[in-house]
């Protein structure tokens, strides 16, 4: 999965980007910077206890830190990178945290209107290029009628309705045919969006998304909130790990934000994980929840796919309990399922298959 980081220079998002990757953004204006982080999964982390493996994989999302947006509203052309279009999941990290060195680009924070902002330019964006392909769509449809072209522009004009009105895609439901057909276009508004709020290390713990302003926001479909003090996870991430358990008890803290963006990053997008286990290798494979067996199959090796007679499958938590996949079977825990069940979240699977 890929998610790219974006914001409103000196948000703190090259920041985030650092401490998600242990990588160090490019600090250019102009450049992105892309590094790996894996998914925490205790699950994983036991079966591997178990099973002793000679190695672990756990699941992984890549993510890329692209340069700051510009604060001036509508600047042509802020949001046309590549790579952003080529995301899984847009990651805007909007500031609250307060830095006399490093002021805001706007002189005030309000991270509801920077985010505002931000989404802004994201529709602008889409909207160039609906209104380029319309033209398109219209100039060839003077020429030659085609059923096809004219349900494209259909949906185009849908969408332009949409756009300029400043509304986002990713709050409209498309059929299967109108997905198909804005597909290519990876619009930017279209993508699911997850909101991280850079806080104060004194506002930790509190609830960030309380106020009045976030409310319009938080029942928008294709969107998550979380929320992280950088500044405080770049002070745990250089102490021992005992320390650190130590400083986040005291601060009243469970978790890790850097953890729970992680986490967040990959529900968005409804995915799950599930297992393979044995000997060699423990690791943990992502899915879009409701992904069936056979589909499942693919995502290890085309040929397991093609070949796929069964699946046995068993719950993390039953074979740990069990002890062994033999054991599951004795007690009637592993289950064989056929080609069109949809695999859970956290079950171990075993294929069986013949090519």
């Amino acid at each position: 999965m890929d998610v790219g980081i974006l914001g409103l220079a000196a948000s703190g998002k090259s920041t985030v980007f650092s401490l998600l990757t242990g990588q160090t953004s490019s600090g250019r204006h102009d450049a992105s910077a892309t590094g790996m982080t894996v998914v925490p999964d205790d699950r994983l982390t036991r079966l591997t206890a178990m099973f002793n493996p000679k190695k672990e994989t756990p699941a992984a999302i890549r993510y890329i830190d692209v340069p700051g947006i510009s604060a001036v509203h509508g600047r042509e052309g802020a949001l046309n990178i590549p790579e952003l279009r080529t995301m899984d999941v847009l990651m805007v990290v909007v500031r609250a945290f307060t830095n006399d060195s490093v002021p805001h680009p706007l002189t005030t924070l309000d991270p509801v209107r920077d985010l505002a902002r931000i989404d802004e330019e994201l529709v602008l964006q889409d909207l160039m290029v609906v209104e380029k392909r319309r033209e398109r769509l219209t100039k060839d449809l003077a020429r030659k009628k085609s059923p096809e072209l004219e349900r494209e522009l259909k949906t185009i004009e849908r969408c332009h309705a949409v756009l300029e009105a400043g509304n986002a895609l990713r709050a409209e439901s498309f059929a299967a045919d109108e997905e198909k057909q804005i597909r290519g276009f990876t619009f930017l508004s279209h993508k699911p969006m997850l909101v991280v709020v850079n806080l104060d290390e004194e506002d930790v713990g509190e609830p960030p998304f309380s106020g009045d302003a976030w409310r319009p926001w938080l029942d928008r479909p294709g969107m998550g909130f979380s929320s992280v003090c950088a500044t405080l996870e770049a002070e745990l991430t250089e102490l021992e790990p005992a320390d650190a358990a130590a400083f986040m008890e005291d601060l009243g803290l469970t978790d890790r934000a850097l953890n729970r963006i992680i986490r967040d990053s990959y529900d968005l997008l409804g995915l799950i994980s599930f297992f393979t286990v044995g000997e060699d290798e423990c690791r943990a494979w992502s899915i879009r929840r409701g992904t069936q067996a056979v589909e499942a199959a693919g995502v290890i090796h085309s040929d397991i796919q093609r070949g796929f007679i069964r699946a046995e499958v068993v719950s993390w938590r039953a074979l740990l309990e069990a002890g062994s996949m033999a054991a599951c079977r004795k007690d009637g825990s592993l289950r064989l399922e056929g080609k069109s069940y949809e695999v859970a979240d956290g079950e171990v699977v075993h294929f069986r298959f013949n090519v």
